[in-house]
C-alpha cells in the first residue's frame, strides 16, 4: 500500500538536491566564466566555495521541507513553485547574511544571487519534467493511491469528479461507502457501492485501500472520528472535506456590508457573463474551421457520395443546453435504415447506462468506418457551433431518448451547451462507462474557464490524430 499521502518519494528528494548543486555550479559559470553584469574583482576557483557549496546543498533540501514543498507534491506546478521561490529566496538571504558578517572578500555577493535565481529556474524546469512523467505514469496506473470515498452525496460525487478529470492527480478512486441504502448499493461509474459505513473496515481490507476521504456533514462528527480512529489504527490516511469547503469556491461570493464579509452561496452553472465569452470562443472557432477545413469538407463529401448510397449529411434529434432540442449535424458514416436496425444489434450493444455503442459496427460503411475512427465525421458540427446550439468544448449531447433514463444527478449535464470535444473524449472516448462520462461532463461544468477549453482543445488533436479510444 502507499502510505506517503501527497509526500514527494525519496527519488524526488534525490532529483532536488543534484539540481540544487547544478544551480550553484552553473551560477559560478556565469559570474567566473561568462562575466555577466559586473567584472569579477577577485578571481577564485570553485573550491573556495565549497563550503558555500555544502551549506546550500544541505539546508536548501531543509528550507523547501519548512515550507511544505515535500508536503505538497500532489500540488500544482504554480503552487510547488511559490513555495520553492520562498524557499529559496530565504536561502539566499541568509547566504548574503554571512557574507556580510564574516566580510569574505573572495566571495561574490551577485555571484550568490545568480544562483538562486538559476537554481529557481533549473528547479522550475525539473518539477515541469517530474510533472509530465509522473502524471503519465499516474495515468496507466503507476504510483497511485487507491481511494475509499465516505459519502456519495453531493460532495462525494464532487471528490469523484476530480477523481476522474484529473487522473495526474495520482488517485484511483476504488468505491464508497454510504448509510442511504439507494446510494450504498448503486456503482457511479468507477466507483463501486461498498455498502454502509459498518462496512468500511472489510472494504478497505477487501479493496486494499490506501487512503479514505470523508465527505460527511460535521453534525455526523461522531462517526467521522471514529474513521478517523480506525485508518490511525491501520496506520493508513484518513482526510475530512470540511463543512466550509463542501461547496466549490465557484460558487461563492464575498461581499462586504460595512467591514461585516458576507458570503453568498449560488448553484454552479457556467455563468451568463462566461457564457457569452464562450460564445464568442465558438464564433471564432467555427468560423475559423469552416473556412480553412473547406478542401477537406469537400473531399468528405465527395468520399461519402462516391461509397454508398445516401445523403451526405446525417441529422439527429440532441438535447443541449437547458434540455432544447436540436438537429445536430454529422457526415453520414452508416448505410441507409442504420436506425431502424439499432433495436436488432441491441445484443451486441457495449455500452453501458443509456447510450448504444458496438466496437465493430456492421452498419458502418468503408468511408465511414475510417471517419469515426479519426472523428472526422463530426466536422458538420462546426455548423452547429455557429448557430449556438453547440460549443466546440462541452458535455457530450445526448440523444432524447438517453436523457428520459437519466437519473437525477445525470441531468446536471445539460447546465451547458454540449460541445464538438470535451473532458470524456480526452479522458479515454468510448472506453469510458457512462456514469464516468457524465462526472467529467458536470466537472467541467463546475471547472469551466477559457484555459480549461484551450487545454480540452489542444488534448483533442492527438487523440483524434491517433484514434485513440474512438469506434
Amino acid at each position: 500500500m502507499n502510505r506517503n499521502g501527497q509526500r514527494a518519494p525519496r527519488w524526488a528528494v534525490a532529483v532536488d538536491v543534484a539540481t540544487i548543486a547544478a544551480g550553484f555550479a552553473a551560477g559560478y559559470w556565469m559570474r567566473y566564466e561568462l562575466r555577466w553584469f559586473l567584472d569579477v574583482a577577485y578571481d577564485a576557483p570553485l573550491s573556495a566555495y565549497a563550503p558555500f557549496l555544502i551549506l546550500y546543498v544541505l539546508l536548501l533540501p531543509l528550507f523547501f521541507v519548512m515550507d511544505g514543498v515535500y508536503r505538497h507534491w500532489r500540488g500544482s506546478w504554480m503552487e510547488q513553485m511559490y513555495r520553492i521561490v520562498n524557499a529559496t529566496t530565504k536561502m539566499t538571504v541568509l547566504m548574503l547574511a554571512i557574507t556580510f558578517v564574516f566580510r569574505p572578500r573572495v566571495y561574490s555577493r551577485v555571484m550568490l544571487v545568480e544562483v538562486g535565481i538559476l537554481t529557481i529556474l533549473l528547479m522550475g524546469l525539473v518539477r515541469a519534467a517530474e510533472g509530465v512523467l509522473v502524471a503519465r505514469l499516474r495515468a496507466r496506473g503507476i504510483g497511485v493511491s487507491r481511494v475509499i470515498i465516505v459519502g456519495a452525496g453531493e460532495v462525494g460525487r464532487t471528490v469523484m469528479r476530480t477523481i476522474v478529470a484529473q487522473p495526474e492527480l495520482g488517485y484511483r478512486g476504488i468505491g464508497f461507502v454510504d448509510d442511504n441504502p439507494q446510494k450504498g448499493h448503486t456503482d457511479i461509474g468507477p466507483f463501486k457501492a461498498l455498502g454502509p459505513l459498518e462496512n468500511l473496515s472489510t472494504a478497505i481490507e477487501q479493496e486494499r485501500a490506501d487512503e479514505v476521504i470523508i465527505t460527511l456533514p460535521w453534525m455526523y462528527h461522531r462517526k467521522i472520528m471514529s474513521i478517523v480512529r480506525e485508518c490511525e489504527r491501520r496506520r493508513m490516511r484518513a482526510r475530512i472535506v470540511p463543512d466550509l469547503f463542501q461547496m466549490s469556491l465557484s460558487q461563492v461570493d464575498v461581499e462586504d456590508l460595512g467591514g461585516v464579509p458576507l458570503i453568498g452561496v449560488r448553484e454552479i452553472s457556467i455563468s451568463k457573463g462566461a457564457l457569452l465569452v464562450k460564445r464568442a470562443m465558438d464564433v471564432v472557432g467555427a468560423a475559423l474551421g469552416l473556412t480553412l477545413g473547406a478542401p477537406l469538407l469537400a473531399l468528405i463529401a465527395l468520399s461519402i457520395r462516391l461509397d454508398s448510397p445516401g445523403p451526405i449529411i446525417f441529422r439527429q434529434a440532441r438535447v443541449g443546453l437547458g434540455g432544447q432540442r436540436f438537429q445536430m449535424y454529422k457526415f453520414r458514416s452508416m448505410h441507409q435504415g442504420a436506425e431502424e436496425e439499432q433495436e436488432a444489434l441491441s445484443g451486441m450493444n457495449e455500452a453501458d447506462g443509456p447510450i448504444f455503442k458496438i466496437r465493430a459496427d456492421p452498419r458502418l460503411t468503408r468511408v465511414g468506418r475510417f471517419l469515426r475512427r479519426t472523428s472526422l465525421d463530426e466536422l458538420p458540427q462546426l455548423v452547429n457551433v455557429l448557430r449556438g446550439e453547440m460549443s466546440l468544448v462541452g458535455p457530450r449531447p445526448p440523444l432524447p431518448s438517453e436523457v428520459e433514463r437519466y437519473r437525477e444527478w445525470h441531468k446536471k449535464r445539460l447546465e451547458a451547451p454540449p460541445g464538438m470535444t470535451g473532458l470524456w473524449q480526452v479522458s479515454g472516448r468510448s472506453r469510458l462507462s457512462f456514469d464516468e462520462m457524465v462526472l467529467l461532463d458536470i466537472y467541467y461544468i463546475e471547472n469551466w474557464s477559457p484555459w480549461l477549453d484551450f487545454k480540452i482543445l489542444v488534448r483533442t488533436v492527438p487523440k483524434v490524430l491517433l484514434g485513440e479510444g474512438a469506434y
